[in-house]
């Protein structure tokens, strides 16, 4: 049994806590009072991400972080943009033990991978990034389930399979932690492309198109930056790009429907609420820069949410780019 605090009350923190307290693991879910943990501990749920979920009366809730201490495990599940701010807390917390990362994205004015962030705050701790194809309105109904515990330690990435695997987790071992960042990062950019298609009322060949040619793009930035190629082959590359790009769960994908069908990008940012994709196309846009990487797909998004360019003319422009061979 190990001992576990999940940092964060979102649906997915939520889920993973439920995931690994069925596994007879003793678990904690941390977060501030001014984030609604007031209602969670009245409820005993998260009514808007999780409905009808009820989180065990034997998992503590609370704010005080000090609860990591002693920790075999140490969950970051916030926002992206709060990682930093998040992980800077826990270096005060002695004994925190493994840090696991599970959200995706970059940080905004360093483009740094998660990863990179965290071991700037906790040097000393362990580091396993979980990702892969997880909603969790899925995981926390026990629908089954394959993610990946990526790490350059691999006895960090073991534990951390053992805790979360269960009946209906099944948790995979990788060391590429920048293939797995990076396509949990991009992955959330192409959904919010496929998004575009739906509200312009595009076909299943086109979003095909998308999802294939994406994840080209994914992977080509991803091997520049240190990534391994077949990573993006597996369950962090192309499973992870599937399930957000076709599911209903995802709020990239609704946010980027909205937009396709004309809703301005503000609006449909307050309508779905936290959209890493929206952050992620500005990150990845520099980032391709930065590399001197072909990115087309990734280059009209962010043209379409920051430039307010019209989602169909990037269509268009997709499609009259000069033809060329496939790679």
């Amino acid at each position: 049994m190990a001992k576990i605090t999940v940092l964060g009350a979102g649906g997915w923190g939520i889920a993973l806590a439920l995931a690994a307290h069925k596994n007879n693991n003793q678990v904690s879910i941390w977060s501030p009072m001014d984030m609604g943990l007031d209602i969670l501990l009245e409820k005993r749920t998260n009514e808007r991400l999780l409905k009808d979920i009820y989180i065990p009366e034997d998992i503590l809730l609370t704010d005080d972080i000090n609860i990591c201490e002693g920790n075999d495990i140490t969950v970051i599940a916030v926002p992206s943009g709060a990682v930093r701010e998040v992980s800077a807390k826990l270096s005060a917390v002695k004994n925190a033990g493994v840090i696991v990362n599970v959200a995706k994205g970059f940080e905004k004015d360093t483009l740094k991978l998660l990863s990179d962030v965290i071991k700037e705050e906790l040097q000393s701790n362990p580091l396993v990034v979980l990702t892969g194809p997880s909603h969790a309105e899925e995981v926390a109904r026990d629908i089954p389930t394959s993610i990946v515990a990526a790490s350059e330690d691999n006895d960090a990435a073991t534990l951390v399979q053992q805790a979360f695997s269960g009946i209906s987790m099944r948790v995979y071992t990788n060391n590429d932690v920048i293939g797995a960042e990076i396509g949990g990062a991009l992955k959330n950019v192409i959904a919010i492309c496929v998004g575009f298609c739906n509200g312009l009322g595009l076909g299943d060949n086109t979003k095909a198109a998308l999802i294939t040619r994406g994840l080209a793009e994914m992977a080509r930035l991803g091997t520049a930056m240190g990534g391994q190629q077949h990573t993006f082959a597996g369950l962090t590359g192309i499973g992870d790009l599937v399930v957000t790009c076709m599911s209903q769960h995802s709020r990239n994908n609704r946010f980027g429907t909205l937009v396709g069908g004309g809703t301005p990008v503000d609006i449909a940012l307050k309508e779905v609420g936290t959209v890493e994709g929206y952050y992620a196309a500005e990150n990845a846009y520099e980032l391709s820069k930065k590399y001197n990487t072909e990115m087309p797909i990734i280059e009209q998004c962010y043209k379409v949410l920051y430039e307010g360019k019209a989602p169909l003319d990037t269509v268009k422009d997709l499609m009259n780019r000069p033809i060329t061979i496939e790679r």
